[in-house]
């Protein structure tokens, strides 16, 4: 089930990036006393009362910058100024709730104004409703002075202040308590057996292009239906008599004219649909090669835990020779190395070069995904690698595990009796997914260890 989306924003030195970092339960942001510090947005879960959202943390909006003359408040990016807006401006329009924060020890200033103007026209944009909703977090009120200078921005005319302390974590229970109300409602749907794609990846990569050769293909039989990420219209299939949901994130646009570089940053958009998903078709531009953005993206479908197929596009568009494909893969598996089980597919979604091979190489993935091991096979695999490279010995004890079993499917989950799980180092458990995976490929699919000691 996908989760509601709470984006923080503000003016540079707030204290957003303290308040992210509280709600996500570990300092994950930057935090210094020199405004600009957040540039790009950082995102992370918070749960509050059992109910889970993701968090996303702006750089500040630095109204300053648009204006000749003035100092930008931007100290620490003031190069980034335009980037950091875009961003933060991306984060507003795709939120399902915004926490609007100022500083209770600066007081009322002109750039906070200036941000409740930003903010005002994005609720207009919607049907002329206020959405989404925006709470005025008055931050830094660490004392019963500076909670009562919270009074003074009721006239930025955005509701009741909520006079917090982000670095104690004075004031946030009130705070969640009216946040969680406020997000929507996700509808339980009823039972639907379909396999979910998702078609993600930065903008121009041709997703738009893959949606329309998969869904012109005589075999299959198209009906729009309705998704959970605002604007968006998921497409329903059946191909070769299997029915598959095809969540597209290419069709959601920025309302009215798009700013330049902002259409660049789409990862609120993407996360959205990987969770939604069962298989991600992470799309990569042949024309530009894999960017930082690619692998942000494929680290959430990772964290997710989502089965994955790298498509790279524009594949005609590229001068080549008989090792470009060769070359060009081994600098995919090299930046997505902690994906090297995920096929790769090269696909000119414009001429539809391969694009016949994609829908049945995500169902191989989807089957993959559901694959379940017996106990004795599990068992002899842990035995082998046990035998075949033993784990380090650490302050004088090493991992032991006696056995283990296949939990789940969907992903495939192994649980997994030890003696201590606090001995099982990362390279350890990657070399024991490896001797998995000779067995059996699980192709596009992680697989997750589940370590319990044995008493």
């Amino acid at each position: 089930m996908a989760r509601s989306i709470v984006a923080l924003v503000g003016r540079p030195n707030v204290g957003k990036s303290t308040l992210f970092n509280r709600l996500a339960g570990e300092p994950l942001a930057i935090v210094d006393d020199i405004p600009g510090t957040t540039r790009d947005r950082l995102f992370a879960t918070a749960e509050w009362s059992g109910v889970e959202f993701d968090i996303v943390d702006t750089g500040g909006i630095d109204p300053s910058a648009a204006r000749a003359g003035r100092e930008p408040l931007s100290i620490g990016s003031a190069e980034f100024i335009k980037e950091i807006r875009s961003q933060a401006e991306l984060a507003i329009q795709d939120a399902d709730a915004i926490l609007f924060l100022v500083d209770a020890i600066s007081g009322l200033t002109p750039a906070d104004r200036e941000v409740a103007q930003i903010l005002r026209r994005k609720q207009q944009m919607v049907d002329g409703k206020p959405y989404p909703p925006v709470f005025l977090v008055v931050n830094k009120a660490d004392s019963a002075n500076l909670r009562a200078v919270a009074s003074e921005f009721y006239e930025l005319g955005m509701g009741e202040p909520y006079p917090i302390s982000a670095l104690h974590g004075t004031g946030t229970g009130d705070l969640l308590d009216d946040l969680i109300a406020s997000l929507p409602k996700v509808e339980e749907a009823g039972e639907d057996d379909s396999v979910k794609i998702a078609i993600v990846g930065k903008p121009n990569a041709g997703k738009s292009s893959l949606l329309n050769r998969l869904v012109g293909e005589e075999r299959a039989i198209v009906s729009p239906i309705p998704g959970t990420t605002r604007d968006a219209v998921d497409t329903r299939i059946e191909y070769n008599g299997v029915p598959i949901t095809l969540i597209d994130t290419a069709g959601i646009r920025r309302r009215g004219k798009i700013e330049p570089g902002v259409e660049k940053y789409s990862v609120l958009r993407s996360l959205r649909a990987i969770e939604r998903s069962d298989v991600a078709l992470l799309m990569i531009d042949a024309t530009t090669g894999i960017t930082a953005q690619d692998t942000h993206i494929a680290g959430f479908i990772l964290e997710a835990w989502k089965s994955a197929v790298v498509l790279v596009n524009k594949w005609d568009a590229v001068e080549k020779d008989s090792h470009t494909m060769a070359e060009y893969t081994a600098r995919l598996r090299h930046e997505l190395n902690f994906m090297d089980y995920v096929p790769i597919l090269f696909i000119s979604a414009k001429t539809g070069q391969r694009v016949d091979q994609v829908l049945p190489l995500a169902l191989r993935v989807q089957e993959e995904r559901l694959a379940r091991l017996n106990t004795g096979t599990i068992n002899r695999l842990i035995q082998e690698a046990q035998e075949r490279h033993a784990p380090v010995v650490r302050g004088g004890r090493s991992l032991h595990i006696y056995y283990g079993t296949q939990v789940r499917s969907d992903p495939p989950t192994f649980l997994l009796f030890c003696n201590d799980p606090k001995l099982a180092h990362f390279s350890y458990l990657r070399f024991l997914e490896n001797v998995f995976r000779k067995e059996y490929p699980f192709t596009g699919t992680p697989i997750r260890f589940v370590l319990k000691p044995r008493h």
